[in-house]
């Protein structure tokens, strides 16, 4: 049974308290007189910090406990109480969660640091951290809330701020639409959620909504609508984790500031829908078809946004992409039931993709905001603590051993191979290859060769420390943290597995055969893409020009084009045809009819308002009189 503590409500709540009082003093100064940034910025990282180091003491009260008793609640309040339906604002921490809240903190509390500098001289300086610190706020209560309704909470708290942060450079109509694009496309993935949710409580009953009394009762949902439900909880998750056919949204919310791409892509929001599947592995064990279909969903995803990102010219997008890839392989693991493996991937992907997207950030500092590759080159000398601090994340994000990368991606593909998804285990191993390509491809366009913009070139250098500290904390990360679930090939008793395991519902499988023949195949692969890139790029190269299949992929395959004729174009439309038609004659006929029905009241009744007092006096004596009579004849 769990233990109750009072301090785990704290956790989102300083990131949430630091957002209101940045956000009070951003609107009631702004306009008398400025604050320094450093109040700003010491604000803003007090919270993520704070909830650190409560993280922590966390993870130490779950580990001085027995495996099948690590888990702390926290009732703050009653949300609310309707016949047999209690909500309580409740908050759980066990091993998942307690994982996942250690390094959403951790990297928040990085990127809130490396955001003091990269922001600096920004006339909208406050209300950026305001914005930050929400964002962190609302994905720790996801992560930490003890049901699905309290996690919607954080979930719908998560998707505001993207649109917030995406459209934060509002001037430019592109990112507002961006911002707006990923805010209706998560809409469409919450309907999932929100019905999934509907139907799993349906079918269960008043048994309790927080996740242990789910899972003690899921046996009492039926096969059929434990099927239903599992499919709608993953179109809640691949709108929110940007998987197949929801993806769209991800590579335009690069139109934020890169620190906001660095904490969507790592720490916040994308990593919520895996987190999701893995805190539901009680129902998606028991519906194999799901899993199925999660783990094919997610590894053609991969495929996909590898493809686009080989072809791609933005810095930023070529990391999109890459990200909407990776999440791929986190589904695969979760949908073949290694839950474990798919949430250590997210854990080492959390510190080489914020590694990553902070490098490129410090080099489009250093560029004036230039984010086209084909603009830059030979930045290897002038930016070398950017390019060694990439250089990691590079190989940890291509699944170089012994970089972080390698182990969680191998985890994966072996588990894959060893369930028997010999077509997941495949594409799998190939998409490592294409990302290894189109990773140093973007390495050696962007460091190698010879400068393409010379005075770029000359005024380019190595960011300040607030910028390069956090991307050496985060490389050491990359490198190191594959360690923490070293398998048994290796020598190591792989503690993230054995950590979760009280939360997850899995079965281990071990063989050494599929495991050595899994290393080989995707470290092959790896070295193929990293050599072929070097041959192409590895001297500097001219800006390709695409035709054919390389064209249709730089394009993307044109599929914001297609949403946009067949969904976009008829739903404007529609709606264009109701404000013509419907509005004027069905919605506000009758409210004008009502309007005009009163004007012809107040016409006729103004002659009787002439202004005189004698007047006014007989309809008083009219009125009693009539009144009189109608009283005497009622008594009669």
């Amino acid at each position: 049974m769990e233990q109750c503590v009072d301090y785990l409500g704290l956790i989102p709540l300083f990131p949430l308290l630091g957002a209101v009082l940045i956000g009070l003093l951003h609107v009631f100064t702004c306009k008398r007189t400025v604050l320094p940034e450093k109040v700003y910025g010491i604000l803003a990282c007090i919270g993520p910090v704070l909830s650190f180091v409560l993280a922590l003491k966390v993870f130490f009260a779950l580990k001085v406990l027995a495996p099948e008793a690590r888990f702390l609640s926290h009732k703050a309040f009653t949300w609310f109480s309707v016949g047999d339906l209690h909500i309580n604002m409740g908050f759980l921490a066990d091993p998942l969660s307690c994982l996942m809240l250690l390094f959403v903190t951790f990297i928040g509390s990085l990127i809130h640091i490396y955001s003091i500098g990269y922001m600096g001289g920004d006339k909208n300086y406050g209300k950026f951290f305001a914005y930050m610190n929400l964002f962190l706020g609302s994905m720790l209560v996801l992560v930490l809330g003890d049901g699905p309704v309290v996690m919607f909470v954080g979930w719908e708290g998560v998707g505001l701020c993207s649109y917030l942060l995406i459209s934060f450079y509002s001037e430019d109509r592109s990112n507002v639409l961006a911002g707006n694009k990923a805010f209706i496309v998560n809409r469409v993935g919450d309907l999932g959620f929100v019905l999934g949710m509907a139907f799993l409580f349906w079918g269960i009953g008043a048994s309790g909504f927080d996740y242990l009394a789910l899972k003690a009762n899921v046996k009492h949902l039926e096969p059929t609508i434990a099927l239903i439900v599992c499919l709608l909880l993953f179109v809640g998750a691949t709108g929110k984790s940007a998987q197949i056919p929801l993806y769209v949204w991800l590579p335009d919310a690069m139109a934020g500031p890169t620190p906001v791409s660095a904490l969507i892509h790592a720490a916040t929001m994308v990593t919520a829908g895996v987190y999701m599947v893995a805190r539901f592995s009680f129902l998606y064990a028991g519906v194999e078809l799901a899993g199925n279909i999660v783990a094919w969903i997610g590894m053609l995803t991969a495929l996909l946004a590898a493809i686009f990102g080989m072809f791609q010219a933005d810095i930023k997008k070529v990391l999109a992409y890459s990200t909407v890839s990776q999440l791929g392989y986190m589904f695969a693991g979760v949908g073949v039931a290694a839950y474990s493996a798919g949430i250590f991937h997210v854990f080492t992907h959390a510190f080489f993709k914020a590694l990553l997207f902070l490098g490129a950030g410090s080099v489009i500092y250093a560029l004036h905001h230039e984010q086209n590759i084909w603009k830059m080159g030979g930045l290897k000398n002038k930016m070398p603590k950017t390019y060694i601090t990439m250089l990691i994340g590079a190989l940890a994000l291509a699944g170089c051993p012994p970089f972080s990368g390698f182990f969680s991606k191998d985890e994966i593909l072996y588990s894959s191979l060893a369930t028997g998804h010999f077509g997941i285990w495949a594409v799998g191993v190939l998409v490592a290859g294409m990302t290894a390509y189109y990773t140093f491809r973007m390495i050696f366009v962007v460091f190698h060769g010879e400068p393409r913009d010379h005075h770029a070139y000359e005024h380019a250098t190595d960011a300040p420390q607030v910028m390069t500290v956090p991307l050496i904390i985060l490389a050491v990360g990359a490198l190191l943290a594959g360690f923490f679930n070293l398998p048994g090939i290796f020598g190591g008793d792989q503690m993230v597995s054995h950590w979760l395991a009280p939360s997850l519902s899995e079965h281990h499988h071990a063989s050494v055969g599929l495991e050595l023949l899994t290393i080989v195949a995707s470290v092959a692969a790896v070295a193929l893409g990293i050599w072929k890139a070097y041959t192409k790029f590895g001297q500097g190269a001219p800006e390709p020009s695409f035709s054919g299949f390389a064209d249709f992929a730089y394009h993307k395959f044109y599929v914001d084009e297609l949403y946009d004729r067949i969904i976009v174009q008829p739903y404007k439309a529609i709606g264009s045809k109701i404000w013509q038609v419907i509005d004027p004659n069905v919605t506000d006929a009758p409210v004008k009819g009502v309007s005009r029905l009163y004007m012809v009241l107040g016409t006729a009744f103004k002659v009787f308002q002439v202004g005189y007092v004698r007047i006014y006096a007989l309809y008083m004596v009219l009125g009693l009189s009539i009144m009189s009579l109608l009283l005497s004849q009622s008594l009669h």
